[in-house]
């Protein structure tokens, strides 16, 4: 029971924290950069942590799930990606769109690839 409660207050504050990333960054330019920001540092620190160096560091279980699975779970967010590509069809923005879904994957791949690389790396206690 304890794991689901830390996993709940990682979730709470990793949508507080994307909700709040969103409301900095300005959208006038059409592409979704606050979306698109958030996935990719996500999916790097998603990568860097999931892949062993919160073992490595001896953090405990239910504060490791509570980062990847609660924090880094509800900071990141497929359905805004979908919802946003898809407004950006509706609106006429199919270049945008695609653009927008193309950067995602392929940058998703890159910094993933990063934050495992980086992990990999001697990590001093």
């Amino acid at each position: 029971m304890k794991t689901y409660l830390w996993i709940g207050l990682g979730g709470a504050l990793g949508a507080l924290t994307r909700t709040g990333i969103g409301e900095l960054i300005s959208h006038e330019s059409g592409f979704p950069i606050a979306t698109f920001l958030v996935n990719m540092i996500g999916t790097f620190l998603l990568c860097f942590l999931g892949s062993g160096v919160l073992r490595k560091i001896s953090v405990a279980k239910h504060i490791q799930d509570a980062m990847t699975t609660g924090f880094l779970g509800s900071f990141t967010t497929f359905s805004a990606l979908s919802m946003e590509t898809v407004l950006l069809f509706e609106t006429g923005q199919s270049v945008m769109g695609v653009l927008y879904v193309g950067l995602s994957i392929v940058g998703g791949i890159i910094v993933g690839l990063l934050g495992f690389q980086c992990s990999q790396k001697k990590v001093a206690v």
